[in-house]
């Protein structure tokens, strides 16, 4: 708890690095602010995941997944530790049994412990990603946003252009045709082109018939 005041207070960032469960000498612990280790430690391990807790913004989540191949004991304590190895969260929790693979029940395990902050801006997790793993919900979680992030940028990169359903944009490519006198900076298609071309064809036609008619006048 001094870990985070002190942090909040001096504004800097407390790095929580690894989690610790114990079995409390199979007692059921009450949680001590002066604290400065579990009462029985049976693992530490780097965390997993700290995230802010999505109905409260000013609780962290703390989260750690014990392997199956581990385990053989009770959990009846959790603290969180920060990179100095100093004791930063402490807290109990129901009783559970962590059985291991060797046992014929091993089972992965996925402890969380809620710490209630001031600012959640003075915590920072510092990990190894090389040996962390990330639950299933997490990546499901991950992958949502990455997906409603691409989604919005490419809605608001195309919000400028033509919808991409857009006839002009499927199938074979049509386009409105502008009328023959139109000088504007609209495409020109197909069509609008055989229109100039019959209009310049008519117009060399009455051209020949005129130039015709002068020189029979001129013959006479």
């Amino acid at each position: 708890e001094e870990k985070f005041a002190q942090a909040a207070a001096n504004q800097n960032t407390l790095k929580l690095t690894k989690m610790a469960v114990g079995d409390a000498n199979n007692t059921l612990p009450t949680p001590d602010r002066m604290q400065t280790h579990l009462v029985h430690e049976q693992r530490r391990a780097p965390i997993n995941t700290l995230f802010i807790d999505p109905a409260n913004p000013h609780q962290l989540i703390a989260e750690q997944i014990i392997p199956e191949d581990v385990g053989g004991w009770w959990i009846r304590e959790i603290g969180l530790f920060d990179e100095d190895g100093d004791l930063c969260a402490v807290a109990n929790c129901p009783p559970t049994y962590k059985p291991k693979l060797a046992e014929g029940a091993g089972r992965t395990q996925i402890i969380r412990l809620i710490v209630a902050v001031t600012s959640t801006d003075t915590v920072e997790l510092k990990i190894d990603p090389s040996i962390v793993v990330a639950t299933r919900l997490y990546v499901d979680q991950a992958k949502q946003e990455a997906a409603d992030h691409i989604a919005q940028a490419l809605k608001t990169v195309s919000a400028h252009f033509a919808p991409i359903e857009s006839p002009a944009l499927t199938g074979v490519p049509i386009a409105p045709t502008p009328e023959p006198d139109n000088d504007s900076e609209q495409l020109a298609t197909t069509a609008f082109n055989k229109a100039m071309a019959d209009m310049c064809g008519g117009k060399n036609r009455l051209f020949q018939n005129f130039n015709l008619a002068i020189n029979h006048s001129r013959a006479a």
